[in-house]
């Protein structure tokens, strides 16, 4: 057995069911269950979680800010199979960079353990989509959390940093600002609306004039990040 399939998995769920309990023992996993309000760093081996699996059908809020605790662990990224109902696979976009599979509810033993092999079988840290993000003159670092345009650094502060990054990888979609609170702020931030206008103003300042028009506002919606093809 490897070290992959020997590690222990992190389980969440409000409750974990009986029958995701009964197919991990089945298939002799090594398992820590906690709920979704728990911090998962409190009860986290030396050797790191081997993988996660998060049951979003309860309690879909905190599970999601448990897997986006996990993606900004000081240690390499947590391989993570989130459970959804049907009725949720809405919920799975523009969050792909949370979750590296998913399965759906109620399901079957050997389709769920099917995914969990597959989840576990590449060797090394998560991929991430990519170590710089790079948009015309816009460049981020992933690893040093470090930005520039036009070679210029740009001195930017945590959640400044976050709001751009998210926006940049993913050029052309329009999002709310209440996504983007929930995304980027996460589920647990009380925060208006306000805050993302006020952040937006201040990357448009830093990245400057020439650069400014990569955030967009659109209107009664939200922003997009990219310069638009068609003209106004």
């Amino acid at each position: 057995m490897t070290n992959l399939e020997s590690g222990t998995l992190l389980v969440v769920g409000d409750p974990i069911s009986a029958e995701l309990a009964r197919t991990l023992d089945l298939a002799g996993r090594k398992w820590h269950g906690i709920c979704s309000s728990d911090d998962p760093s409190s009860v986290e081996p030396d050797s790191s979680w081997v993988g996660a699996i998060i049951d979003l059908s309860s309690n879909p809020e905190s599970g999601w800010a448990i897997a986006r605790s996990l993606r900004r662990s000081d240690r390499d990224p947590v391989r993570t199979l989130v459970l959804v109902s049907g009725g949720q696979l809405s919920e799975l976009s523009h969050r792909d960079d949370l979750f590296d599979d998913f399965c759906l509810t109620p399901f079957h033993p050997t389709e769920l353990e099917a995914r969990l092999d597959h989840l576990l079988a590449s060797v090394g840290p998560v991929a991430t989509r990519s170590e710089v993000v790079m948009y015309e003159n816009l460049a981020l670092n992933l690893e040093t959390y470090q930005a520039s345009v036009s070679d210029r650094p740009l001195d930017l502060t945590y959640m400044e940093y976050e709001l751009l990054k998210f926006l940049a990888q993913n050029p052309g979609k329009v999002f709310s600002r209440e996504l983007l609170l929930s995304r980027v702020w996460g589920y647990d931030y009380y925060g208006g609306a306000r805050t993302v206008d006020v952040h937006v103003r201040r990357l448009r300042a830093k990245l400057g004039e020439e650069h400014a028009d990569l955030i967009q506002t659109v209107r009664s919606v939200g922003y997009r990040f990219g310069r638009s093809r068609w003209k106004a």
